[in-house]
């Protein structure tokens, strides 16, 4: 079975970046060699590029650029936790909650932005109980 490991992201600022995906996304930040950061969230990693580190030549063709990514994280609480979640942390809601599919099925989403404007999700797969 194939699945992902990690992917990479671009920012702009280390020290603004680190806080928002520690702090607001939960994710271990974790220092590699050389300068280099990655943003780990259980078995999955994003791997960081940003200023002042050197990844070397093995990169996509048109590497990504800040502000460039978009990405879903699955949330493991109820889509309206997620929203107040984001508002306890200062992040402006783009759209949601909004039924999307993601690769569990149907789910709750809620739209917002990372500090250089990539579009992040987080999709809730709760459902609520019938009749409520």
């Amino acid at each position: 079975m194939i699945r992902l490991d990690h992917c990479v992201i671009h920012i702009s600022d280390w020290e603004t970046s680190n806080a928002f995906y520690r702090d607001v996304l939960g994710a271990e930040v974790v220092e590699g060699g050389s300068g280099r950061v990655a943003y780990r969230f259980g078995d999955t990693q994003l791997n960081v590029h940003g200023p002042g580190v050197d990844v070397g030549t093995l990169v996509a063709r048109l590497p990504v650029m800040p502000g460039n990514s978009d990405l879903c994280f699955v949330w493991d609480g109820a889509p309206e936790d997620a929203v107040a979640h984001l508002e306890r942390h200062g992040v402006a809601i783009e759209d949601g909650p909004v039924t999307r599919h993601g690769a569990r099925g149907e789910g709750t989403s809620v739209y917002f932005r990372d500090p250089d404007g990539s579009l992040l999700e987080l999709i809730s797969y709760i459902k609520e109980p019938k009749g409520v």
